[in-house]
Parts: structure tokens; C-alpha cells; sequence
């Protein structure tokens, strides 16, 4: 199944509970929206928050954001009655949560197509436990249908009896672990939340940190943290105006039967031309989403 490229630099839990939140959802300029039946979602609300999200995803109005449901484990009363209904609602991803194994995947995948999940209906997996971050590399390939991987970092940190802090040096084995079994497979990978709303100078060190890691956005808490992700997750406009020059002199050099080229001082190879269009294509899918 072909991938989409898509903007995740912000990627925005939304409580399935909350019918206010879920509308509110479409007027936010998140690139990507988590509606969650999980963690935000009491016991006793949990039947009522899924027929919420899978009307509102049928419904639709949420532009071209990404729509992601978040199901219950497959160890609560919930979880499989979760993937088929999510199915049913065809929304671009159905997240997993604490994913441990290849075969739970798997299993999901069976459940979902069983609940009529069309063919563009991917799955995500969030890597939250330390036997999950163990398997990352077997999770990440157990189907074509996996479109990426969602860091917990909050479980995790409590699994490892780890503390949060600032450069986040407990989390770094984990996360270097999932961004190499999300690279090798050519998943899509997002960082995890930051969990002091009060901590603006700390929430943007966290999301530069994501971004110099490799990731593809990060996952928030709050709606105030929107802004903030997307212009750090973004390319600058002169990283897109080097990258423009960068293809361009590839390309002459390339028809004069070289294989480097020098812009700007700077030795030009086909591994740079191939980053340059990643950026520029991910700049003009920013710029897509933002005129919705």
C-alpha cells in the first residue's frame, strides 16, 4: 500500500469524550489529530466516546488533517469492539496502544479488515513499554498497512523508573531504538508529549531535540503547543531556498555528466539532492494544508 507524504509536525490528542473538543478539533491547525478512546477517556465513557469519534470521522469537516483513532488495548473490555467500529469509520490510521509484538499487529490488522477498513486505512503503533521498545524492529515490520510509530514516553518513563529531564538522557536508548526500526521500514515516527503546559522555553528545546533526532513531529497535550510544533517541525524558508538550489545544481551537474555538484560552497551528492526533495515537498504539503 503506497504511503501518503503528509505534515506531522503536530500531532494533538483530543479526548473522544469530549463532543465540544472533537468540533473544536476542526478549526485547529494541527497537522494531525489523535482522537483518543485510551488514556483521556474514563471506564464509564468509554461506549459513549467511541460512537462520538466514529461519528464525528464519518461526519467529516476536519479538512485535511490527519485523523487518527486511538483504540483500547486488546487486555480491556473494549479493544475489539474499538478496531472494528474504528474500521467502520474509515479515518486515515488506528493507533495501537502499548504495542508489544509483531503478532498483535497483526491480529489487529485481521480485526480491522474483518470491520471493513478500506484499503487506505493504516495502522500506527505507540511504543510505550520497554518490551515493546525491545521488538521495535520485528513491530515495525510485521505489515505494509503500518504507517508509523507514536512515542509514549510518559509510560515509558514510569516502566523504566526514569525521571523527566530537560535533555532527556533516560529516554534516548528508546528512542534511538524506534527511529532506526521506523527509518529501516520507511515509517513515519512522532516524539512524545511534553507535560509542563508552563514551560514554553522547555516545550521548544524538547521539540528541537525531536527534530535534530530525526522525528517527524510531536505529540501534544494542549492546543497551545500547536504553534510552537509547527514552526519548529517546519522547514525554514532558507533551509527550502538552499534545498531548491541544491536540486537545481544536482540536476546541471547531472547533465554534464557529473555525479557531484558545489552550491554555494558546498559538495552536492545524490543523498543530499534525495533530503533536499524530501524537505521541499514536505514545505509545499505544509503550505497545501494551510490554505484548507
Amino acid at each position: 500500500m503506497a504511503r501518503i507524504a503528509r505534515p506531522r509536525r503536530s500531532v494533538l490528542y483530543m479526548p473522544g469524550s469530549n463532543t465540544r473538543a472533537l468540533e473544536k478539533a476542526k478549526t485547529l491547525a494541527a497537522d494531525v489529530l489523535i482522537l483518543d478512546l485510551e488514556d483521556a477517556v474514563s471506564p464509564e465513557a468509554k461506549l459513549e466516546a467511541r460512537a462520538n469519534v466514529c461519528a464525528a470521522v464519518q461526519a467529516g469537516g476536519f479538512g485535511g488533517r490527519e485523523l487518527l483513532i486511538r483504540v483500547n488495548g486488546f487486555d480491556t473490555p473494549w479493544g475489539h469492539d474499538d478496531i472494528r467500529a474504528a474500521a467502520a469509520a474509515q479515518p486515515h490510521g488506528i493507533l495501537l496502544p502499548k504495542v508489544e509484538s509483531a503478532a498483535s499487529v497483526r491480529a489487529a490488522e485481521k480485526i480491522m479488515i474483518e470491520g471493513g477498513a478500506g484499503p487506505d486505512v493504516g495502522l500506527w503503533c505507540m511504543m510505550e513499554t520497554p518490551r515493546g521498545i525491545l521488538r521495535a524492529e520485528e513491530i515495525a515490520g510485521a505489515t505494509p498497512r503500518l504507517h508509523g510509530f507514536v512515542m509514549g514516553t510518559s509510560d515509558l518513563a514510569k516502566d523504566l523508573h526514569a525521571h523527566h529531564t530537560a535533555m532527556r538522557l533516560p529516554m534516548l536508548p528508546s528512542l534511538a531504538i524506534c527511529l532506526l526500526a521506523a527509518r529501516a521500514e520507511g515509517l513515519a515516527i512522532v516524539d512524545g508529549v511534553y507535560l509542563d503546559l508552563k514551560d514554553d522555553e522547555g516545550f521548544r528545546l524538547s521539540c528541537q531535540q525531536g527534530l535534530e533526532l530525526g522525528f517527524d513531529g510531536k505529540t501534544l497535550i494542549h492546543p497551545n503547543q500547536i504553534a510552537g510544533a509547527n514552526e519548529l517541525f517546519a522547514p525554514s524558508p532558507a533551509d527550502i531556498d538552499l534545498a531548491r538550489k541544491f536540486i537545481a545544481g544536482f540536476e546541471a551537474a547531472k547533465a554534464e555528466g557529473k555525479g557531484v555538484a558545489v552550491v554555494d560552497g558546498k559538495l552536492v551528492e545524490a543523498l543530499h539532492v534525495e533530503n533536499a526533495r524530501r524537505l521541499v515537498s514536505l514545505s509545499d504539503a505544509i503550505a497545501a494544508l494551510a490554505q484548507e
